[in-house]
């Protein structure tokens, strides 16, 4: 039972970790000595992480929560390797009150997830039908 409990912990710590480092990533992509092409994969990152929409929803079995252990976090660490690691530090420092309210939503991202699954359906009874 112990080891439950120490598993639970792990996680716990790891998935705050995780959101400073988002809350990290969003500030260090606002800052102008970070490269535009490192913005935009932090752009995309971040804002992934915070949609309310999943690009494999989590009621499919097994691959719902994909995105959730492997994508984001994959992610968020090849973004923080795209960031000086000095930049990184100072934007850590200032991310640690930022998501202390909840995480925010990215209702764009949202937006551009439903357009992608719209748009997969549509070539597949495009491809059913003609």
């Amino acid at each position: 039972m112990s080891t439950f409990k120490e598993a639970a912990k792990t996680l716990k710590a790891r998935a705050r970790q995780l959101k400073l480092e988002t809350a990290a990533l969003f500030l260090a992509c606002k800052r102008p000595d970070i490269p535009w092409y490192a913005k935009l994969f932090i752009l995309i990152v971040v804002g992934y992480a915070l949609s309310p929409i999943d690009l494999i929803p989590d009621f499919v079995p097994v691959l719902g929560y994909l995105d959730d252990l492997l994508l984001i976090p994959l992610g968020i660490s090849l973004a923080i390797k795209l960031i000086p690691p000095e930049i990184m530090e100072a934007c850590r420092l200032q991310a640690k009150d930022l998501f202390k309210n909840g995480k925010p939503k990215n209702y764009i991202a949202a937006f551009v997830i439903i357009l992608l699954w719209i748009l997969v359906l549509g070539s597949i009874l495009y491809r059913i039908i003609f």
